[in-house]
C-alpha cells in the first residue's frame, strides 16, 4: 500500500529545527501513524470532551484529536508563538516555503492532524486534507471548502441520495467545528497553559466560528470569477 505523506518543517531563528510527518491511508485520508505508548492525561476523552462529540469512552478511551496533536503539543507548546520561523510543507504534489510567524505554521499543522485524526466532527475535511493547501488566503479557504462540498453533494446524486445545493450542511459541518476547536482550546488551556499551540487552535476557530454565518456572503465576494458559467454553454 502507498501511503500518502505530508511533511512540516519548522525551523526557528535561534536553530532549533522541528519535523513532524504525517503518514495518510490511501483511500480514507486517515492518519495511520501509531498513537502514543503512554499517552498525556489530557488527551482522555472525558477530559473537557467536546459537548458535540458522538463517541463513547467505552469503546473510545482517548480523543482522536488529542491523541494526533500530543506529540506537536509537547514539542512546541512552550515556543514563542509570534517567533519568526521558516515552514517548509512537503505534500506528493509539491513543497511550499513561508517565512511565517511560528503559529501559523502550527495552526496549519494541527488542522491537518485534527482533520485526519479519525474525530467524526472533522471527517468531512479529509478531502481538503489529501489535497492540503497550507496558508490558503480567506477566497481560497471559502472556495476550497465550498468546492469540497459541492462535489460531495455530486457523489452523493450518483449514489442515488438527496444533494444539498444550498450549502445548509456545510455550515453545520462547520458550526460542529467551532465547538470541537473551543473544546479542545479549553483542553489544552487547562492541561498545558496558554502556549503556542493552544494559541495555533485559536486560530483556527476563526474560520469555524466565521463560515457558517457568512458563507453566501463569503461566496458571493468570489462570484466574479465564474462569470463564464452564466451564458448557456
Amino acid at each position: 500500500m502507498e501511503y500518502i505523506y505530508i511533511q512540516y518543517r519548522l525551523q526557528l531563528q535561534d536553530g532549533r529545527d522541528l519535523a513532524f510527518k504525517l503518514r495518510l491511508h490511501p483511500h480514507t485520508s486517515e492518519a495511520v501513524e501509531a498513537t502514543p505508548p503512554a499517552p498525556p492525561a489530557w488527551t482522555a476523552l472525558g477530559y473537557h470532551q467536546c459537548p458535540n462529540c458522538p463517541l463513547d469512552a467505552a469503546t473510545h478511551p482517548y480523543c482522536p484529536a488529542a491523541l494526533r496533536l500530543s506529540e506537536v503539543v509537547g514539542k512546541c507548546n512552550k515556543l514563542d508563538a509570534y517567533a519568526p520561523a521558516r515552514i517548509e510543507v512537503t505534500t506528493p504534489e509539491r513543497a511550499i516555503v513561508a517565512a511565517k510567524p511560528l503559529q501559523k505554521g502550527l495552526g496549519s499543522l494541527m488542522g491537518l492532524m485534527i482533520a485526519t485524526s479519525g474525530c467524526p466532527r472533522a471527517a468531512y475535511l479529509r478531502p481538503m486534507a489529501r489535497f492540503h493547501l497550507p496558508f490558503a488566503t480567506d477566497d481560497e479557504a471559502i472556495y476550497r471548502a465550498a468546492s469540497m462540498y459541492l462535489l460531495a453533494q455530486y457523489f452523493r446524486r450518483k449514489d442515488g441520495r438527496d444533494p444539498d445545493l444550498d450549502l445548509e450542511g456545510l455550515s453545520e459541518i462547520y458550526r460542529n467545528l467551532q465547538i470541537v476547536n473551543t473544546a479542545l482550546t479549553k483542553r489544552l488551556e487547562t492541561a498545558t497553559g496558554k502556549g503556542a499551540t493552544t494559541s495555533a487552535i485559536a486560530t483556527l476557530d476563526l474560520f469555524s466560528h466565521t463560515l457558517p454565518y457568512n458563507i453566501k456572503n463569503s461566496l458571493d465576494s468570489i462570484r466574479r470569477y465564474f462569470e463564464s458559467y452564466f451564458s448557456v454553454l
